[in-house]
């Protein structure tokens, strides 16, 4: 029987591959090399205990770990085994989950609850044989390629190892593996052609105080060479010159990360080269083949950030600079992997839509990864198809996905949790994918999910006709939010039935609190039937108001009621998610809301009365945090709607009323949020400033990390960057430093223009507050790090003071 991983508890997982599947030769030779580059069972086997020894050492002696190669009986009642220490960590959690009440979540979003597990000795046994899991497909993927930017960006690795921990205990055996990909790009430049002109720009990543094609150039070579995307995403890179203190800390740090994963009998995946290259190379290679692409989301269309690169597949130095980077991880990394992420055209077009050419590029991009590694496998994120769906027809796809020999490329269905190509595209095509989550972007902080697309569209898909489903994944861009999602999806990997999700959701309550509690029980009764139930088909992108200010201007037309020169926010329009500004039928900007907000209300009052119980528990303050924010920020909404209505109607007193409430709003949620370690800025920016070596790059890692979460950068006197507040975030100290300075000079520009009988000067208030925005990001105040107040009683006071009546 081949060896996919199982688990004997006698927790025993055995993955088995799709029916379908079983024509394509390259997927069962893949599975048997991958397994034999892991780890020796000793070194898993000692990784397994390492990671209970940090989870439960009081339980160290609890437990057998066995790394086994086939199934067979074993009675011993805390005995678990599995094929790797993945599939143990996975059995374990199972165990702890569903005989012992425990619950596992990051950190942030409460941590471990193990109050409920009983004193070591008095565990609970398995009946008879014990518990026989069957993992259905082979993998469980897990990050974007843009996670390292919203989420990791200044982790060190006391903290990767907590992520790569909760990795195991989730199942997640495909990870991404994009840390410190810029010093091997620096090698590579360095040694093709001798370019150390190159190399040197890469140390020089997007200093934004030195304009110049040089800028770009450095982006293109650091930033995973994949678009224009991933360049603008890895903000936390911006801000250059990055110190060589950077680049090597970086790759050192992605040793570490890779070991462990190997340890723990992980895949790891690699990035690749796609064929986007940095400008110099066009004055470097003057005879090479290579085109400007589109703009892409800047202020305009500035020539300095715009536009990336494509090396035509034709070229020979394409297939030589995609070998050179593979070898060089080789070289670096070892033999650890057979898969490699690369995306082309992720939100960039191609020159043209001829599938000859787009056949060609493919078979080029593959053939520089295979080069480098013979048996070198593409992995693709199937965003494009979504996102571009105007320009990716039936021929342009079949086209991508067959330029290489079947069972060497597998795709990730990205957007499968609202929007699954799999079902368009005849199973892309024959081409293996897996079925992905992506629920979140920017890394908003945003109650937000679809547990019932979740518990049931994984196994729709695999037990679907002619199924060429071999994973599932999880490819959110940001971390550390919506616990409750990521632990339903997760489950997913190994459930071969659909979940019931309303029994699942009493069951995940018990655990995450220690306690079964009536109010908050019939509390997330309604989340799950209200903020957990997204059917609308629009994926959240936090446009509430507090965080996205809308930036237009509501002065009124005496004729038709409606600003001549209007833009109104729009959430996540169909197609390119980067768009944020779109011409809508409606009059106001544009907030998203799924649900009735009185129910949610009354979720957050239940959730209240049942705190007595739960006072001291972690994990509900950071839901009743996160629930009183969610529906505040809600609140806020209404009150700027009724704000800029009372400016239309020229209604100074109503305005001044509406426009207060929504500053205080403003107020009070940043104190609700500083009674959370969970919820500061200054967490943010101080792991930001902890990695660097010296007071310049303090000074520089701080600008990059105020940056990213708010204006971003490429922008002018009075237009912000098109890419403003993507990665907002609802944090103590943020919402008073920021968004509130924000607000408040809009408010006071509509009332000075009401006072004066004069139309909103919207591009002054644009001049004031990007300049206020600016010194925002330059500044270096402290912000802190440690929650104070009383999270139950602060919302206890905001509930009576705004829904009580």
């Amino acid at each position: 029987m081949l060896r996919l991983g199982f688990v004997f508890l006698s927790l025993i997982l055995i993955p088995s591959l799709p029916t379908a599947l079983s024509k394509y030769d390259g997927i069962e030779p893949l599975l048997r090399r991958l397994d034999s580059k892991r780890a020796p069972p000793s070194v898993q086997e000692a990784a397994a205990v390492g990671l209970l020894k940090r989870l439960l050492p009081t339980h160290l002696s609890s437990f057998q770990f066995k790394i086994v190669s086939k199934v067979f009986a074993l009675f011993l009642s805390h005995f678990i085994s599995g094929t790797t220490a993945v599939e143990i960590a996975s059995g374990l959690h199972w165990y702890l989950k569903y005989w012992c009440g425990a619950h596992v979540s990051w950190d942030k979003t409460g941590g471990v609850q193990t109050t409920s597990i009983p004193e070591p000795g008095s565990l609970p046994r398995l009946k008879d044989e014990g518990l026989k899991i069957k993992r259905p497909v082979p993998w469980n993927y897990y990050q974007n390629v843009v996670t390292s930017s919203y989420s990791y960006v200044w982790w060190d690795w006391e903290r990767w190892e907590k992520e790569v921990d909760w990795m195991a205990l989730q199942g997640v055996n495909l990870p991404l593996a994009f840390t410190g990909q810029e010093t091997i790009w620096q090698k590579v430049f360095k040694v093709l052609g001798n370019l150390d002109d190159l190399a040197y720009t890469v140390t020089k990543i997007l200093n934004f105080t030195t304009l110049g094609e040089e800028i770009i150039e450095a982006v293109h070579i650091c930033i995973s060479m994949l678009n224009e995307q991933q360049i603008v995403d890895q903000i936390g890179y911006w801000g250059g010159p990055l110190s060589q203190n950077w680049l090597d800390q970086q790759l050192v740090l992605q040793k570490q990360i890779i070991s462990r994963m190997l340890e723990l009998g992980m895949t790891p995946v690699l990035p690749s080269f796609s064929g986007n290259v940095p400008a110099a190379l066009t004055k470097i290679f003057p005879s090479a083949k290579i085109t400007r692409l589109g703009d892409w989301n800047t202020v305009d269309s500035d020539p300095r950030w715009c536009c990336t690169y494509l090396l035509d597949p034709s070229d020979p130095l394409f297939i030589e600079i995609g070998k050179a980077f593979i070898k060089k991880q080789i070289k670096e990394y070892g033999d650890v992997t057979d898969i490699y992420n690369c995306d082309t055209f992720n939100e960039n077009r191609p020159p043209t839509n001829d599938p000859e050419y787009i056949l060609t590029l493919g078979g080029a991009v593959y053939k520089g990864i295979s080069e480098g590694d013979k048996d070198a496998v593409w992995l693709m994120q199937g965003w494009l198809f979504y996102s571009d769906s105007s320009f990716w027809k039936p021929p342009q796809i079949k086209a991508l996905l067959h330029s290489v020999p079947f069972g060497k490329m597998i795709v990730l269905d990205l957007f499968a949790d609202v929007k699954p190509i799999w079902k368009s595209s005849f199973q892309f095509y024959g081409t293996p994918y897996i079925w992905c989550m992506l629920h979140n972007f920017g890394g908003n902080i945003e109650m937000y999910g679809t547990l019932d697309a979740i518990s049931s569209g994984p196994v729709d898909a695999r037990v679907s006709a002619n199924s060429t489903m071999v994973g599932v994944g999880m490819c959110m861009e940001g971390i550390e939010q919506n616990p409750i999602v990521y632990e339903l999806m997760s489950e997913m990997a190994f459930r071969d039935k659909k979940v019931q999700v309303p029994e699942w959701i009493k069951s995940y309550c018990k655990r995450r609190y220690g306690k079964s509690v009536h109010q908050v029980e019939a509390a997330w009764e309604i989340l799950y039937h209200t903020i957990y139930n997204c059917t609308d088909g629009i994926a959240d992108h936090n446009h509430d108001f507090i965080v996205m200010f809308p930036d237009w201007d509501p002065s009124t037309n005496s004729e038709t009621g409606v600003s001549n020169n209007q833009k109104n926010i729009y959430l996540l329009p169909p197609g390119n998610r980067r768009y944020l500004f779109q011409e809508t039928p409606s009059d106001m900007p544009q907030a998203h809301l799924w649900y009735p907000s009185d129910d949610v209300i009354k979720a957050l009052q239940l959730f209240l009365a049942g705190g007595k119980n739960l006072s001291t528990s972690l994990t509900y303050r950071y839901d009743l945090v996160d629930l009183t924010r969610q529906v505040l920020s809600k609140f806020a909404n209404k009150l700027y709607y009724d704000a800029v209505t009372s400016f239309q109607k020229k209604n100074i007193e109503a305005l001044q009323f509406y426009s207060n409430m929504f500053l205080q709003l403003i107020k009070d949620i940043d104190v609700l949020l500083a009674s959370d370690d969970n919820f500061l800025l200054g967490t943010w920016l101080e792991s930001a400033k902890n990695l660097a070596v010296n007071p310049s790059e303090i000074k520089q890692y701080e600008w990059n990390a105020r940056t990213q979460v708010t204006m971003w950068f490429d922008t002018n006197e009075t237009t912000q960057s098109k890419l403003h507040d993507y990665a907002n975030k609802f944090w103590s100290g943020l919402l008073e430093s920021y968004y509130l300075p924000r607000a408040s000079t809009y408010f006071s520009n509509l009332l000075e223009s009401l006072r004066q009988n004069k139309k909103f000067k919207l591009i002054e208030w644009r001049k004031q507050w990007i300049s206020l925005s600016n010194k925002w990001q330059e500044g270096n105040e402290v912000y802190p790090v440690k929650a104070k107040g009383d999270a139950l009683a602060i919302s206890q006071a905001l509930y009576q003071k705004y829904f009580a009546k």
